[in-house]
């Protein structure tokens, strides 16, 4: 059943090399900052230094609280090898209560 009241929960959007993407990921599961992040590929186009670039990366879906996401995204920044990390954070109005029940309880909300 779909949720109408607000919900608590965050999206936060990470792009990262292939290679860090799952231990960025471990991490943030680990301390429980994340309930469950989702990897997936991805072809970022964008400039940078004057010049566009073309580069494969993956995007990190990362499901977390609206209470821990501050600390989510510092903890990202702390560990991303970019100078400047794309990380958005998007709120989740409404949802499927059963996982936006257990998102809370992962995190420790």
């Amino acid at each position: 059943m779909i949720g109408m009241n607000h919900t608590d929960i965050v999206l936060i959007f990470c792009t990262a090399p292939s290679g860090e993407a799952e231990e960025i990921a471990k991490r943030l599961i680990e301390e429980r900052l994340a309930a469950c992040v989702n990897i997936t590929p991805v072809r970022s186009v964008y400039r940078w230094d004057g010049e566009v670039v073309c580069d494969d990366e993956q995007l990190l879906i990362v499901k977390t609280t609206a209470e821990a996401s501050r600390d989510c995204i510092q903890r990202i920044e702390a560990i991303h090898s970019y100078d400047v990390p794309e990380i958005l954070s998007i709120p989740v109005p409404e949802g499927n209560q059963p996982y936006l029940d257990w998102v809370q309880t992962e995190v420790g909300g």
